[in-house]
């Protein structure tokens, strides 16, 4: 059996520098043709972008100035050199953001990553994340056909359908987010059912906490995660637990101090910024808001790209809960909304290795109920509500504090 994807996993340095000076100037030629592009990148000539030295010198794309660009250049805000019309889908994230896809081959790269968990002929893999709307779902779909297994586009939710067909179909690894897989098991406990041959389990879109994976690997489940987006696909992944998240071949990374576009020195928790070498939609140095390090060395495995050492919170306050980000925007949102409500802040945790939010609200005389039914539409979460007397919320900026460990 082979140990690796293909031979661009194991280049040296010297071959993968000389790879990323052969492809970066065709990468920036394609985005200048892009309406987008050709007014923040003018003046640069693209056979002057070499190296990741030379990509530091442009400027940075922020997911907020995407946004904003879409509601003035719709859909996609001038950033496709093709335009919308080439693409399969669009999909919509929130913000809103609008993202394209290509149903022709592992377009966002997941097939990496899924051969790097054991996935591949002769797997039926039950993927679990969301079909409707986001590209999550067929993320890892084209990912799975891509090493020759078989799906079962499960997307989330309906629990116990999900534990009965895992174990009517004989389903050998899961996709979707972390915690997802522990309410699936413990239902088919619940329910009697036999989910023994369910051995392997690709987790992306959350933490995966230290706890959950063990409980996963006494199960006698292999798990491993990647860090993807739905702007950039398949970013980093693991190849061994707890050992770094392997760069993807389809991207360059840089580290940054958050808010600029400046390296931060080796092994310095930093902004994860990311050029997509994709000629479909080449984004330049976007900033993913995901704070990161590089890890000294290579992998244990064999692959020889760069290691992040994971997910080390956000450079702003937004962060994900149960998969779905929740942004300051989005509270400042619900504040605008309710006359009564003077100020917000949301708290996020863990409760038996499941993400809970709570929605604190000012002053206390709230109708609770129906603040929970507007958080619900803002957020696309369910959350408590709780309120506090006046001035009883910390006065230190935050409007998202982010109780979770990551240790």
């Amino acid at each position: 059996m082979k140990r690796h994807y293909d031979r661009l996993e194991t280049r040296s340095a010297d071959e993968r520098a000389a790879a990323t000076a052969a492809i970066l100037p065709a990468v920036i030629e394609r985005a200048l043709q892009a309406p987008a592009y050709a007014g923040s990148l003018a003046g640069i000539e693209p056979a002057d972008i070499r190296s990741v030295e030379d990509l530091s010198a442009l400027p940075i794309l922020r997911k907020s100035e995407i946004s904003a660009m879409q509601a003035e250049t719709p859909p996609l805000g001038g950033l496709a050199p093709g335009g919308a019309g080439g693409f399969d889908w669009i999909f919509q994230s929130p913000g809103p953001i609008y993202e394209p896809g290509l149903a022709f081959g592992d377009w966002w790269r997941v097939g990496r990553f899924l051969f790097a968990c054991g996935i591949g002929k002769g797997d039926i893999v039950q993927n679990c994340l969301s079909y409707h709307l986001t590209p999550a779902g067929l993320m890892f779909e084209t990912g799975a056909r891509a090493v020759g297994a078989t799906t079962v586009p499960a997307g989330p939710g309906q629990t116990e359908l999900q534990a009965r067909a895992a174990a009517a179909i004989g389903v050998t690894a899961y996709a979707g987010t972390p915690d997802y897989l522990k309410v699936v098991l413990d239902r088919a406990d619940e329910l009697g059912l036999d989910l023994s041959r369910l051995v392997k389990a690709a987790v992306g879109g959350g933490a995966l906490f230290p706890s959950l994976r063990a409980e996963y690997k006494a199960r006698g489940i292999h798990c491993l995660q990647c860090y993807a987006t739905a702007e950039l696909g398949n970013i980093a992944y693991e190849t061994i637990p707890d050992a770094g998240l392997i760069v993807d071949e389809g991207v360059i990374v840089e580290i940054v101090t958050p808010g600029t576009g400046d390296a931060v020195g080796d092994g310095r928790v930093g902004e994860v910024v990311v050029t997509l070498l994709n000629d479909d939609y080449p984004l330049i140095r976007f900033a993913t808001g995901d704070l990161s390090a590089l890890l000294p060395g290579v992998s244990e495995c064999g692959r020889t790209n760069m290691r992040l050492a994971g997910w080390k919170g956000r450079a702003d306050q937004t962060t994900k809960v149960k998969g779905m980000f929740v942004r300051p925007e989005q509270v400042a949102d619900f504040v605008r909304r309710h006359a009564a409500v003077t100020r917000a802040r949301i708290i996020v945790s863990r409760e038996g290795e499941m993400d809970q939010m709570v929605l604190q609200v000012e002053p206390e005389a709230q109708d609770l109920p129906a603040l929970e039914a507007s958080a619900a539409e803002i957020f696309k979460l369910k959350s408590r509500v709780t309120a506090n007397a006046h001035g009883a919320l910390p006065d230190d900026g935050k409007v998202i504090e982010d109780l979770r460990s990551y240790d």
